[in-house]
C-alpha cells in the first residue's frame, strides 16, 4: 500500500470517528413538548460521510465515477434502462417534460398549445414545465382518500390537443396506474410519473416509476433518500435517452462523457445544419438545453443512501401504520388516508382532511400541533390555479378545468400532513397521535 493510500485510509477512519462524536443521533432521548418533531429529515451514518470525503479527496467536482455508479444502480433499482442524475426533483420534472418537446420525436413531440392532463393539487413543479414551455395544463380533480387524480375524469379532460399525462404519486401513494396507463395507451399519449415523493412504492407488485415512458425522482433531504439537492429522470426509450442527455448537458449533440473527446470518431468530419463542415462536434447543439447535472460529491452520498433505501421504505410504512392505528377511531372527524387499490405505498407523509361536519377547523388544529412543536405541512400548493402565479394566466387559453375541482379546494382548505420519515421513533409517533386526540377531545 502506498503512502497516499495509507493516508487516505487513515482519513476515512477518522471520518468514522468524527461521525460517532458529532453526528450519531440518539433519538431515544426525545422529550415530548420540548424537542421539535420535523416532518422529514436526513438519516445517515459514517458511510455517507466517508463517500463524500473520498470523492472530495479525488476532487473530481462534476460528473464522475460515483455519478456513473449511482445512475447504474438507480436504473437497476427502478427497472429502467437509463437514469440521468440532475440537481433537483424540480429539475427532473423540467428535464422529463422538455424531452417530450424534442424534435427527435417528430410528430409525437409536444408543441406549444398542446395539452397535458394533470392535477391542480400537488407540488407546483409538476405543472411549471408545462406552462413554461407554452403547453396547456388541463386539470382533473382528486380523491379525498388518496389525494390522487380521479382516473374516471381523464376522458372528460381529453381533447384533440392532448399529448401527455403528467401525474404525481401524492405523498407516496400511487395513482391508479392501471386505469391511467390504459387511458394513455388507448389515446396514444405520453405518461410521465412524478415519483419524487414515492421511491419504493409498489403498484400491483411493481415499483412506481417503472410504468410511464419517463419518471422522476427527488433526493432532497426530506425525501426517501438524499444527496442534499438532487434528482433523477428514468426512461427505457432510446430516443428520449438521447434527448434527455442533450437537454441536461447544455443542449449539446455530442454524447462524450465529461473529460472525454471524440467518442464518435467523427469529431471534425460531420455536417450539421449550415455550420461549416467539420465544425467541432463538442460545440454542436441540437436542443435548447440547460446544465442540470449533479456533482460527483452529491452522487457519492447517494450511493451510500441507496443501500439504505429498502430499510427507509420499510420504516416509513411502519410509521404510517403506527399513526393509522392510533387515529383509526377518529374517522368521524377526518378523512383518513387510504392506499390506492393494488398498491403498497412508500409513504412520504400522513394526510389528514378535516370533515365538513367536524366541530373544529383545520387551522386551529395545525396551530395547536405547531404549539406542541409538531411540524405540519399543507398538501403543497393546495389548488395551484388559486396561487398568485396563475393570476396572469387566462382560463381556457393558458389552462383548462373541464371538471369542478371541488375535492382539490377541500384539500386546500381542510388538509394538512405530518411526517413518517425513518428518523421518527415510536415515542414521537405516539406524541403526535396523542396531541391530535387531545385537540379533538377538547373541541368536541
Amino acid at each position: 500500500m502506498s503512502k497516499l493510500d495509507e493516508l487516505k485510509k487513515e482519513i476515512l477512519a477518522k471520518t468514522r470517528e468524527y461521525y460517532e462524536l458529532a453526528h450519531k443521533d440518539d433519538r431515544s432521548g426525545f422529550r415530548p413538548g420540548q424537542d421539535r418533531i420535523n416532518y422529514g429529515g436526513r438519516v445517515f451514518d459514517h458511510r455517507e460521510m466517508e463517500n463524500l470525503l473520498d470523492s472530495s479527496l479525488e476532487f473530481w467536482l462534476t460528473y464522475g465515477r460515483y455519478s456513473k455508479q449511482l445512475e447504474k444502480e438507480l436504473a437497476q433499482y427502478i427497472g429502467a434502462k437509463h437514469c440521468f442524475l440532475v440537481n433537483s426533483g424540480s429539475s427532473a420534472n423540467l428535464l422529463a417534460f422538455f424531452a417530450l418537446t424534442s424534435p427527435l420525436l417528430k410528430e409525437k413531440a409536444v408543441k406549444r398549445g398542446d395539452e397535458v392532463i394533470t392535477t391542480a393539487c400537488g407540488f407546483p413543479t409538476t405543472v411549471a414545465p408545462v406552462v413554461q414551455f407554452g403547453a396547456v395544463p388541463v386539470f382533473v380533480d382528486v380523491s379525498l382518500k388518496t389525494a390522487n387524480a380521479l382516473a374516471d375524469q381523464l376522458e372528460k379532460a381529453l381533447s384533440p390537443k392532448t399529448k401527455a399525462v403528467f401525474l404525481a404519486h401524492t405523498l407516496g401513494n400511487p395513482f391508479d396506474l392501471e386505469q391511467v396507463s390504459e387511458f394513455c395507451k388507448k389515446h396514444g399519449l405520453w405518461l410521465i410519473e412524478d415519483n419524487c415523493d414515492a421511491m419504493g412504492s409498489l403498484y400491483d407488485g411493481r415499483l412506481t416509476g417503472s410504468f410511464g415512458i419517463m419518471s422522476t425522482a427527488s433526493f432532497y433531504p426530506a425525501h426517501h433518500m438524499t444527496t442534499g439537492e438532487g434528482g433523477a429522470v428514468f426512461t427505457s426509450d432510446p430516443l428520449l435517452k438521447k434527448a434527455l442527455l442533450s437537454i441536461r448537458d447544455w443542449g449539446r449533440d455530442c454524447f462524450c462523457q465529461s473529460g472525454q473527446d471524440n467518442s464518435c470518431g467523427k469529431r471534425f468530419s460531420q455536417q450539421f445544419g449550415t455550420l461549416p463542415f467539420g465544425y467541432d462536434h463538442k460545440y454542436v447543439y441540437s436542443h435548447f438545453g440547460l446544465n442540470l447535472k449533479m456533482s460527483d460529491m452529491q452522487a457519492a452520498i447517494g450511493c451510500a443512501q441507496l443501500e439504505k433505501l429498502p430499510g427507509f421504505v420499510q420504516k416509513r410504512r411502519e410509521n404510517f401504520d403506527h399513526l393509522k392505528k392510533a387515529l383509526q377511531d377518529l374517522g368521524d372527524y377526518f378523512h383518513l388516508p387510504e392506499p390506492t387499490s393494488k398498491s403498497i405505498p412508500s409513504w412520504f407523509g400522513f394526510l389528514l382532511t378535516v370533515r365538513d361536519e367536524a366541530p373544529f377547523a383545520k387551522q386551529a388544529l395545525v396551530e395547536f400541533l405547531e404549539s406542541r412543536l409538531i411540524q405540519t405541512r399543507n398538501l403543497f400548493c393546495g389548488n395551484i390555479v388559486r396561487q398568485p402565479l396563475f393570476e396572469n394566466l387566462e382560463l381556457d387559453r393558458d389552462y383548462r378545468t373541464p371538471v369542478a375541482l371541488a375535492n382539490t379546494d377541500k384539500i386546500m382548505n381542510d388538509s394538512f400532513w405530518i411526517g413518517v420519515y425513518p428518523g421518527m421513533t415510536p415515542k414521537m409517533l405516539d406524541y403526535m397521535a396523542q396531541s391530535i386526540r387531545d385537540f379533538v377531545g377538547s373541541n368536541t
